[in-house]
């Protein structure tokens, strides 16, 4: 049985998986969906805002049922696993977007 920290960083490796493949078949960290969301930021503040987006995006995006959706948020809110799972995705996106961004050197 997948324990709940498990599932969130799967999903979270899947994103990062995705993202590499963006930047592996573009040659550059292009544009990661159709409304213009880029992997490239001005600073690492912006940068941090993008992956807590892109978190939240994957949040919303795996589970669409908004009335579901906000029905969880009183068990994930109090359960200390789940919210340090959650830092550890927002995590991996902002290792991502730094990597793309050369850490903003």
């Amino acid at each position: 049985m997948m324990t709940k920290q498990y599932a969130l960083i799967s999903m979270a490796l899947g994103a990062l998986a995705i993202t590499a493949l963006i930047v592996l078949l573009t040659g550059s960290p292009a544009s990661a969906q159709n409304d213009g969301l880029n992997l490239i930021t001005d600073n690492p503040d912006e940068g941090y805002a993008l992956a807590v987006t892109l978190a939240r995006r994957g949040v919303s995006t795996t589970q669409p049922d908004r009335e579901v959706l906000f029905s969880l948020r009183e068990e994930y809110a109090t359960d200390a696993e789940l919210l340090i799972a959650s830092s550890q995705v927002i995590a991996i996106h902002f290792a991502t977007i730094a990597e793309a961004n050369d850490h903003w050197r």
